[in-house]
């Protein structure tokens, strides 16, 4: 390896990679076989990604969800709805990394995301104690678009399971 210099090639000139493999065909490379395998698996010829587009927009409104409290500062007057909204927030965020982290796994649980919209919506008069129309506003446009996007997730990905 001491003849190897930081442009990769050897002595002689030619591309060698820690393997030993030189050149740039990978056909014979000792690992090719493994390598194509990992990249169907990861990119799941889009049988498995479909859920792809909404896994952003569902993991940032979990987040905003976990701060609204202090962005819309309803920390003092509200404080059981203060906690509520961080737990769930945090939950709607967990579900969507795991979407993204594991999408063949979690196709069955788009419909919990639909569950926690709509119960963030309910529970601003069930948690909280006479909440102003500030919080209400809030968790029902966070809810709403919850419910939209659990429920276009849990829709293409039943539309995926039918299909394979």
């Amino acid at each position: 390896m001491s003849n190897i210099s930081h442009t990769g090639r050897d002595v002689s000139g030619k591309t060698r990679d820690v393997s030993g493999h030189t050149g740039r065909d990978l056909s014979e490379h000792p690992d090719a076989e493994e390598m194509r395998a990992r990249h169907d698996r990861v990119m799941g010829g889009g049988a498995r990604r479909t859920t792809a587009g909404a896994d952003a927009p569902v993991f940032l409104l979990g987040l905003y969800c976990a701060v609204s409290p202090w962005v819309l500062h309803f920390t003092a007057n509200q404080p059981s709805l203060v906690t509520h909204n961080l737990v769930i927030g945090l939950a709607i965020a967990v579900l969507a990394l795991c979407f993204t982290a594991m999408p063949e796994r979690m196709t069955g649980m788009s419909i919990a995301i639909v569950a926690l919209g709509a119960w963030l919506i309910v529970s601003t008069w069930v948690v909280g104690q006479s909440p102003d129309m500030g919080v209400i506003l809030n968790n029902v446009i966070v809810g709403g678009l919850a419910v939209v996007l659990g429920a276009a997730c849990a829709g293409l990905s039943m539309k995926n399971r039918k299909k394979t």
